[in-house]
């Protein structure tokens, strides 16, 4: 066992009862959980004020002096301690209003005194509530440091765990582990990335001797992080891609034949580019693992198509698999279209359709002469087996598992089939680059021609005559209108009460429109049957909560009206806006709330009325959000990272991953000299710990 994975208990001054503590509120185990639990700021500590230069606008500050007097002031509840503090230059108050007892014992007049805190001013006064107060000693005296502050819990400061007890301990084991921490990147990379030693990055981390070794700290520790990270996703691929051969589909005739024939309208560029990508995939006899991100509307349908074509050309099958009934009926009837005309065979498969209707599906699949099939996860049933699976096509990949998606690829005794994600929730770079380092990423970035970006404005509450004014001009010229309320998390009867207020005040507004109402305690039958009525167009003014939000494709709905949309997250927001402005028509996204907005929120609002860029809004997103947040769980542990941040680190996380597939290229096996390291590194780690920077 190492050195770092020595349990808390034995350290000094912990024992089992605080470990247990720390296991628990922190999730430190071991030496090597502590000494990572980095400080999230830091107190600067490097200069003594002087009380005359003192004003309430500065941050927390350090001063020294004595107390001239100390009095209770006020009874019972409103009691409070008030030392009286001067460094002959000047006076300030320093006052306790809790563990005032506890003060009184420890705080003496005329004796020297380090003070730290965040001064205020009361009237003509300055004060300090709270301060840290500590007796000026030799070395306090000289100050000069930036003091750490680490993450804890109020169950652990109530418990005297507070950020003196895990300095304390920090310095303490640090001394003990400094002979044990080694290097962990070859020579070569620490210099042409200008690090400094892994040593000396974790001593700065927790004590700088200034703010320059404190930035050199933090990105040496955040570049190993993200270079851990991104070599394991590249090594995943190359494996992939030296194990798994790929079938070649190289013969374009079927699909020259589309394009001259049958192809409704000129491709864009970032489609072309695409389609290129994927082509090149399909016939390198390696297996393809493509993620194709393209915003709502951008058009990855016909993309994926002439994927298919490929597939087909060389004499294999295709599937594509959904996550509702409701998308994969829409995927079936824009393909259909495309391939009624090229006289392929294709059907749906989804948990409705029928026992009797299924015999025959099983029997085409089994004998080749079904080309194509569309579905939701019945397709990954044991009974569904084909005959020659050439190419999976997952769409909206978040909502399956990985467990889920390998049962495809596993369709074929002899070969898997190449597979193509696809999703329309734009992930920005870093995050795909980390999410998805291991599958090749393709982005179709601009809309088709002949679509007009959708206009979107914010009104409060109290324009609603207006706004109603407006959904009636778009009534009249025949338009259907989306209007939908947020989830509350609390409670289903308060949405259900909400959703209920707001389908009523409509109904009254628009007494002559019929109207659909959509929820999420509907049964599935309804629900379907709701939302057909406005596909066809039977009802005008489709009141929902979020069941609406991915893939209902309706040309003719115009306008988008989003009540209380401070409730929602940027990325639901955009992907709610994305259900209008499929048709030529211009469309319109009318974001509803009250004149109470915090200040994310108001961010999130201007965003939006800003752009109508998918990635842009995701990158503002990460940073308001944060990467866990965003793709909804911590997805796989990529995003488990200890002190690099996505949000803010994309430049490192470049040269992290350029670095690492560097490295990869030259020596995919990590046997040379130079990378013995790396090779160490990552074998002392647990073979679970996707994280590979960690010490250990």
């Amino acid at each position: 066992m190492s050195f770092f994975d020595t349990s808390l208990e034995f350290l000094k001054g912990v024992g089992p009862q605080r470990a247990a503590l720390l296991q628990k509120e922190l999730k430190l185990f071991t030496f090597g959980d502590l000494i990572q639990h980095y400080p999230f700021r830091y107190e600067d500590r490097t200069r003594f004020y002087s009380l005359r230069e003192v004003n309430e606008l500065m941050p927390f500050i350090q001063v020294k002096g004595k107390i001239t007097d100390i009095e209770l002031i006020g009874d019972k509840f409103k009691r409070r301690l008030v030392a009286y503090f001067t460094d002959g230059e000047g006076e300030i108050e320093l006052v306790w209003f809790q563990g005032i007892n506890w003060v009184m014992q420890k705080v003496k007049p005329n004796v020297d005194y380090v003070v730290f805190g965040k001064p205020s001013r009361y009237g003509s006064k300055l004060s300090m509530a709270h301060p840290e107060i500590d007796v000026l000693t030799e070395k306090s005296e000289k100050g000069g440091y930036l003091q750490p502050v680490y993450p804890l819990t109020d169950k652990l400061r109530n418990r005297y765990i507070d950020n003196k007890f895990i300095i304390k301990l920090q310095q303490d084991l640090l001394k003990a582990a400094i002979a044990h921490i080694r290097e962990t990147l070859p020579a070569s990379i620490v210099q042409q990335q200008k690090l400094i030693g892994k040593k000396e990055a974790i001593i700065n981390i927790h004590f700088p001797r200034n703010n320059e070794w404190l930035l050199s700290a933090q990105r040496r520790l955040k570049f190993e992080e993200l270079f851990f990270v991104q070599l394991q996703l590249i090594k995943l691929k190359l494996v992939r891609q030296g194990k798994f051969k790929g079938m070649v589909f190289s013969d374009t005739t079927i699909l020259t034949q589309f394009y001259k024939e049958h192809l409704p309208f000129d491709l864009t560029n970032a489609q072309k580019k695409v389609v290129r990508e994927i082509y090149t995939d399909m016939k390198s006899g390696k297996q393809m693992n493509r993620l194709l991100q393209g915003d709502v509307g951008s058009g990855k349908t016909i993309v994926a198509f002439i994927s298919i074509l490929l597939a087909i050309g060389g004499d294999a099958q295709a599937a594509l698999m959904a996550p509702t009934e409701i998308l994969a009926q829409q995927h079936y009837a824009n393909l259909k279209k495309y391939a009624d005309k090229m006289g392929i065979p294709i059907a749906l498969l989804t948990g409705s359709v029928k026992k009797s209707a299924r015999k025959p599906i099983h029997e085409q699949l089994q004998d080749g002469t079904l080309k194509i099939l569309i579905g939701t996860h019945a397709l990954l049933e044991e009974e569904v087996k084909f005959k020659k699976l050439g190419l999976a096509i997952i769409d909206e990949q978040h909502r399956f598992g990985v467990a889920q998606r390998s049962k495809l690829w596993q369709k074929n005794a002899d070969f898997y089939p190449h597979v193509l994600v696809m999703t329309a929730t734009p992930i920005p770079r870093t995050l795909a680059m980390t999410l998805y380092g291991d599958l090749e990423i393709s982005v179709i970035d601009e809309l088709p021609k002949g679509r007009k970006p959708i206009k979107t404005t914010h009104r409060f509450d109290s324009h609603r005559l207006q706004v109603n004014g407006f959904i009636k001009t778009q009534l009249d010229a025949g338009r259907q209108i989306y209007i939908v309320y947020p989830l509350i998390e609390e409670s289903e009867k308060l949405d259900l009460k909400h959703l209920m207020d707001g389908y009523e005040s409509i109904a009254r507004a628009f007494q002559e429109v019929p109207i659909s109402i959509v929820h999420g305690q509907m049964k599935p039958e309804a629900k379907d049957y709701e939302m057909a009525r406005f596909v066809k167009g039977e009802t005008k003014i489709m009141v929902a909560t979020t069941v609406i939000e991915v893939g209902v494709d309706v040309p003719n709905a115009s306008v988008m009206v989003i009540e209380s949309a401070q409730r929602f997250g940027l990325s639901q927001l955009h992907q709610l806006r994305g259900r209008v402005g499929r048709g030529a028509e211009q469309s319109y996204c009318i974001l509803m709330t009250d004149h109470k907005l915090s200040a994310e929120s108001k961010t999130r609002i201007e965003t939006m009325v800003r752009t109508n860029n998918g990635f842009e809004i995701a990158e503002t997103d990460l940073k308001l959000r944060g990467p866990g947040d965003l793709m909804g769980t911590q997805q796989s542990g990529a995003l488990d990272l200890l002190i690099a941040d996505l949000g803010k680190d994309g430049e490192l996380l470049q040269q992290a991953r350029e670095a690492a597939q560097l490295v990869l290229e030259k020596d995919p096996l990590l046997q040379q000299p130079e990378n013995r390291l790396i090779l160490q590194q990552i074998e002392s780690i647990k073979k679970a710990a996707v994280n590979w920077s960690r010490i250990s």
